[in-house]
């Protein structure tokens, strides 16, 4: 299935595009004239997109994407100085934030598929999501000192996905890290070969997407929760999780098929 969700951008183009197909959800940011800079309308629409996958028990996966040259530049700058208030700016910023949080509680695990730029919010995106495979032509930023914005925000993602040092060094110095570069300090997965990046981003998901959907669901939710606790807090959480994970039938199920050397059937 596919399908253009939201608002026209001014070329009559949908900001966001949808396609669905065994179990994955494929959301491609289309403002490939602006290098999918985030708008009103269109973090709007990948909102409500996300609103909607939440409840899709068709959906197990999610793969993020942008058309054109980039992955986004980050925010609409050119929107934003058309509207300089602080209610306006507020409302930018309140929006994003319920964005990123959207993307870290969706049950479904959401890979970035990068290539290009990730600026800014786009690199927030990228952190933000729970993997990321990038062409080797891709870049990352947060260039935001350079312009006299710091990139608080991104910021938030970012610390939470690299090292600190790696992370100030983004945020101070503002110039772009390359693929391997995002590699190594641990912001994206994988780094591959411009015409393998579809397939690679595809075979992965297929893999996640042959797993028990609760199954994902709970361990996605468990992670996010584990890591921002103390380590016997963190101990004491995760076996309340897994009690309540070997109950499930899907556990059940899929210790039996592992016992019997037989493909788990997963319910639906």
């Amino acid at each position: 299935m596919s399908a253009a969700l939201a608002a026209p951008s001014s070329t009559d183009a949908p900001v966001l595009l949808r396609h669905d197909a065994d179990g994955v959800a494929t959301l491609t940011l289309n403002r490939p004239q602006a290098r999918n800079a985030l708008s009103m309308a269109l973090m709007t629409a990948l909102q409500d997109a996300l609103d909607a996958i939440r409840e899709d028990p068709a959906v197990r996966v999610v793969i993020l994407r942008g058309a054109g040259p980039a992955f986004c530049a980050g925010h609409d700058l050119k929107e934003m100085r058309a509207d300089p208030s602080r209610a306006a700016t507020e409302a930018v910023f309140r929006t994003c934030a319920r964005l990123m949080l959207s993307l870290t509680r969706l049950p479904q695990p959401v890979i970035a598929q990068v290539h290009g730029i990730a600026t800014a919010a786009g690199c927030q995106l990228v952190a933000t999501c729970d993997l990321a495979l990038c062409a080797e032509e891709a870049r990352f930023a947060t260039p935001g000192v350079q312009i006299g914005l710091f990139c608080s925000t991104p910021m938030v993602a970012l610390s939470r996905a690299v090292s600190r040092k790696a992370a100030l060094e983004m945020l101070l110095v503002g110039e772009p890290v390359g693929a391997q570069e995002a590699l190594r300090i641990g912001l994206v997965n994988r780094v591959v070969a411009s015409a393998e990046l579809d397939g690679a981003v595809n075979a992965m998901a297929q893999t996640i997407a042959g797993k028990a959907r609760r199954v994902l669901a709970i361990g996605k939710e468990a992670f996010g929760r584990q890591i921002e606790m103390g380590l016997e807090e963190a101990y004491g959480y995760t076996a309340e999780i897994m009690t309540r994970n070997m109950m499930m039938a899907d556990a059940q199920e899929g210790i039996d098929a592992f016992l019997t050397k037989r493909s788990p059937r997963w319910e639906p």
